[in-house]
């Protein structure tokens, strides 16, 4: 039987022209995959986190577009690019929230505006090449962040992680896990800590289950336990993925992880954000700019429960994301190297 790490998370079917991932919400107890063709069912893909995690979102969005790309039956060049533009609108709306969903779409748009003179069939393949291009990307930086990663972490770490920001969410080895992955590699021996991440479960469902996978130390705790395990010494650090950063480096994550961030500033634990430069979005300039997703309440309530778990008639908060202050964040794990602000990117 594969481990859930020699499944691609996300790919493309050559012969059909398809989007093809892992369903996340079937996981762990059933490895689905999808293969996608229609808008619809690709924007469904990414609202309903069928697909999730900034760098996977991206990726996945990109290798949608050019399936669908594909399938327009448009021969006149500016038909096409009509078409391809209101297409990709309609993906970008999916979640407001993680950069990398428009970087992708807008990098797949340049695709075309740098090849003014191709013809339609010639766009189509240069569209599919600039998404396979993108996914051998993601896997370099999340290579390239693991190594960096390495830096601020020693043999016998204990290692807090919010959320999924494993290969998961990413082509391979994840953001916030591939120091965990490289270092299995050289030998090192981590124990890793994961919130489950209410209200859907990441933590639980995801991060834990690759983890364990891979035959890493992993126990998974309940959101509100990491304060305890800080007290006691048991965290050397804390890695977290992210969606968006602000330009001042106030960093969107999912909901809890400034929760994180204030205790581990408290109990003096290094908390790093593993980041990709692609989510770093310089034209918001704090956080207080960056659109926070507000998802179904029934998420809370009803979705892992045979019965409600409140009375009827309650009013849920369910956003998907916080916002971590600046001030917060020890520093910054990027393919890049390890800097304070993302401004410092601007100089290395």
């Amino acid at each position: 039987m594969k481990s859930i790490l020699e499944y691609e998370t996300v790919d493309y079917d050559r012969e059909n022209h398809a989007l093809v991932i892992i369903d996340q919400t079937k996981l762990p107890n059933d490895i689905v995959l999808l293969s996608l063709t229609a808008a619809q069912d690709i924007w469904d893909a990414i609202y309903l986190l069928k697909v999730r995690g900034a760098p996977a979102i991206g990726v996945a969005a990109a290798f949608g577009l050019a399936a669908l790309a594909h399938r327009i039956t448009a021969q006149d060049k500016a038909a096409f690019l009509e078409e391809l533009a209101e297409k990709k609108e309609f993906l970008n709306s999916a979640r407001p929230t993680a950069v990398n969903l428009s970087w992708a779409l807008k990098r797949m748009m340049d695709v075309c505006h740098k090849n003014p003179e191709a013809p339609v069939a010639v766009l189509k393949g240069l569209l599919l090449e600039e998404a396979f291009l993108m996914k051998q990307e993601d896997i370099a930086v999340c290579r390239k962040i693991g190594e960096y990663g390495l830096d601020v972490l020693k043999d016998g770490d204990g290692i807090l992680t919010h959320c999924n920001a494993g290969q998961l969410a990413t082509c391979k080895y994840g953001t916030a896990t591939a120091s965990i992955y490289i270092g299995q590699e050289r030998g090192y021996h981590f124990r890793v800590y994961a919130d489950e991440t209410r209200p859907l479960l990441q933590g639980a469902r995801l991060t834990a289950f690759e983890l364990y996978s891979a035959g890493i130390d992993v126990t998974l705790l309940c959101d509100n336990m990491s304060a305890s395990l800080m007290q006691q010494g048991l965290i050397q650090a804390v890695l977290v993925g992210c969606d968006r950063v602000a330009a001042n480096g106030d960093t969107a994550n999912k909901i809890g992880t400034s929760v994180v961030a204030a205790v581990a500033h408290y109990y003096k634990v290094p908390f790093y954000v593993c980041a990709p430069t692609s989510t770093i979005d310089f034209h918001t300039p704090t956080g207080k700019e960056i659109v926070i997703e507000q998802r179904d309440a029934a998420e809370v309530s009803e979705m892992w429960y045979q019965k409600p778990m409140t009375v009827k008639g309650v009013r849920i908060y369910n956003p998907a994301f916080d916002v971590t202050d600046h001030s917060l964040i020890t520093g910054f794990i990027t393919e890049r190297g390890i800097v304070k602000s993302p401004v410092d990117l601007r100089n290395c």
